[in-house]
């Protein structure tokens, strides 16, 4: 399945481009990379200056490149969970 907009909580996302638009942790915001690992909470992502930070999916924000040059932004307590479960979400507009 292709990875569009409306399925990205259903997709894999260790190894997606992310960028940190909006976080309630100000040191969070504009912190971009590529996700490295995942857990129920968090995110591991590895930054261009190869440092790993540690964070939380639920006060977050995330912007993730998508293929054909496309741009999605995902609210963090949307991505909460073990990844397996995620298949179990649906995207909702809120």
């Amino acid at each position: 399945m292709k990875i569009t907009p409306k399925n990205i909580i259903q997709h894999e996302l260790i190894g997606r481009k992310v960028f940190i638009t909006k976080a309630t942790h100000k040191g969070y915001e504009g912190l971009k990379g590529i996700i490295i690992g995942e857990t129920r909470n968090m995110f591991i992502i590895r930054s261009n200056g190869n440092k790993v930070y540690k964070i939380p999916k639920k006060v977050c924000v995330f912007r993730f490149d998508l293929p054909d040059n496309l741009m999605v932004e995902v609210k963090g307590f949307l991505l909460v969970g073990k990844p397996e479960n995620r298949l179990k979400k649906r995207l909702r507009t809120y």
